[in-house]
Order: structure tokens, then sequence, then C-alpha cells
């Protein structure tokens, strides 16, 4: 019992020595398949079918109809990221046993959102007609 509460000891203790940075990259969605304005412009073309829309971007966030009551797919994606990095002096170790943090403690967070909006028109043979995309940061 007490070389299990042990482990579990230490892992904390590591845990709460980590980065921000090291954070970040256990939690962020880094899978090669997020949609991309590059995935979309090496991937998307014109005349290719619907399935071949899907294999490269995933199901779409809107299906409706244009003017001309043609088949509309698009794909909405909002992403946030949140980073916060903290500099403690005498402080870590008390701060995961306690719950708070001696004196010597600094830190910083920013954040930051991209937006990017696909749209891609089919003809009447499911066939994408045209396409265009809208990505922003702020």
């Amino acid at each position: 019992m007490l070389k299990k509460a042990l482990i579990v000891l230490c892992a904390l203790l590591l845990v709460g020595c980590a980065t921000a940075s090291d954070h970040r990259q256990l939690v962020q969605d880094d899978k090669g398949d997020r949609l991309t304005v590059g995935t979309v412009q090496r991937k998307i073309k014109v005349g290719m079918p619907s399935s071949a829309v899907i294999e490269a971007l995933g199901s779409p966030n809107i299906v409706t109809t244009d003017e001309e009551r043609q088949e509309v797919w698009i794909y909405d994606k909002i992403a946030t990221d949140v980073t916060y990095s903290s500099s403690e002096a005498d402080g870590g170790v008390f701060l995961l046993i306690s719950g708070f943090s001696g004196t010597g403690r600094s830190g910083s967070s920013s954040s930051s959102q991209r937006t990017l909006t696909v749209i891609v028109k089919f003809d009447k043979e499911n066939k994408v007609r045209d396409f265009a995309y809208h990505t922003s940061s702020f």
C-alpha cells in the first residue's frame, strides 16, 4: 500500500514540474488529419466526388443547398489556444501538497483563436463544382 502511495506521489510531483509547453503538447489535438488551409489547397479539386471530399476533410458541419438547388457543404472550425506559464520560487511542492503557493510566484497567460470556413459546392452528379475558404486568427 505504501509503495503505491509513493508511486502516485512521485507521479504527481513530476506532473507538477511540467512546463506549460509540455502540458500543451500532451493535451493539444495535433493529429495529422486536422483541417487546415493547406489540406484544402492540396486535396480539394474541382470534379472530385463527394466521397473523396469526406475522405480528405471529414464530415461537414452544415449541409444545405444553394440558389441553383445544388448541394453545398460547409466546414466551420474554430480553435482556441490558451497558454499559461508560471514561475515559482520555493512554492511548487508546497502548492501540490497544500493547494496554494508561497511567495515568489509569478505567471502569464495568453489566448488566441483561429477560424477556418470551407464551402464546397457540388453539381448534379455530386462532384465538386466549386470551393472557397476563409481563415482568420485573432
